[in-house]
């Protein structure tokens, strides 16, 4: 039996979603930022690379999307919930040190770096599978939303293995 939040709280929660979603963007973006004038603009690219706004525009999208799936599943307080939301964070936290590695480090340990970004968007691409297949039973809309998503992840690890092997 779940006992489902009142209006408020669901409001409330939604909002929160956005905004933890928002703030990993945001976070994630100073080292993309901080380094796409410098070494990235110099790197050799995969040549299916979209332009630089491409990225801002999805991304802003798949945020949106991911906090609107998991307030829907959050919504249904139900037993299963939880380790559907364990699985929402830690592909949160991956997704936050997936720019850093891969932008950030690269001055300092160069293509090393880039491989490393490689390991950490394969286990991104692995925590947002198992959201979805976690998500998916509780919501079929959550499950959804978060299919653009591991397909966008599966899309920047090809552009990522292109740079670490070509840089």
């Amino acid at each position: 039996m779940s006992c489902k939040p009142g209006l408020g709280r669901q409001a409330a929660a939604l909002v929160g979603f956005l905004a933890v979603s928002f703030a990993v963007s945001a976070l994630g973006s100073l080292a993309i930022i901080n380094n796409t004038p410098g070494w990235y603009a110099a790197a050799n690219k995969a040549p299916w690379t979209p332009p630089g706004w491409v990225f801002g525009s999805v991304w802003t999208m798949l945020y949106a999307a991911m906090a609107v799936a998991a307030w829907l599943v959050w919504r249904q307080g139900s037993a299963s919930t939880r380790g559907a939301m364990r699985a929402y964070g830690v592909q949160m936290l991956l997704n936050l040190a997936w720019a850093p590695t891969f932008f950030g480090m690269y001055p300092m340990w160069g293509a090393a770096a880039l491989w490393l970004g490689l390991f950490v968007i394969a286990a991104l691409a692995v925590a947002v599978a198992t959201t979805v297949v976690r998500f998916g039973p509780i919501s079929t809309t959550a499950g959804l939303l978060m299919l653009p998503y591991i397909s966008w992840i599966v899309f920047s690890g090809s552009l990522n293995l292109y740079a670490a092997a070509n840089n």
